[in-house]
């Protein structure tokens, strides 16, 4: 299911940005590149994780899920990915570096929960979870996104 909302050109892979905002911006940017949202969604996520328990996006192991509401610019469901070389810190909290970050646009309530099973068995298999930790290339990320599907 991951992969069939990901394609190369929905994976980026940068050595450093400058915080996580510029993080949030990129992957954001693939998003509204797409018309999976709007420049307002994206927003929206940096808002939120802004927000006072705004690192509750951080699912663990160095990788965050990025999104906000399908009211705040969703269009249709989508998602991108970032992987970073050297982490960042996620809202400056140093309790949540973060070298991956998946953002999410989903366009209801229910159209993500699919793809949330999906992120949870990579997540929960340390091989799986290394390999996209490890992941240098868009095609290592998208290989390691789709082993075992």
């Amino acid at each position: 299911m991951l992969t069939s909302y990901l394609t190369a050109d929905r994976v980026l892979t940068r050595d450093r940005v400058s915080d996580w905002r510029e993080a949030v911006a990129l992957v954001g940017g693939v998003l509204v590149q797409h018309g999976n949202a709007t420049a307002e969604y994206v927003d929206a996520m940096e808002h939120s994780i802004e927000a006072q328990g705004g690192t509750y996006i951080d699912l663990g192991f160095g990788i965050a899920l990025a999104h906000s509401r399908p009211e705040n610019g969703v269009i249709e469901t989508g998602l991108a990915v970032i992987r970073l070389g050297s982490p960042v810190l996620l809202a400056g909290d140093p309790d949540h570096p973060i070298a991956v970050f998946i953002a999410l646009a989903a366009q209801d309530a229910d159209s993500h929960l699919d793809l949330m099973q999906d992120l949870a068995a990579i997540l929960t298999d340390p091989t799986r979870r290394q390999e996209l930790l490890d992941a240098a290339t868009p095609a290592d990320v998208l290989s390691a996104l789709a082993a075992k599907e």
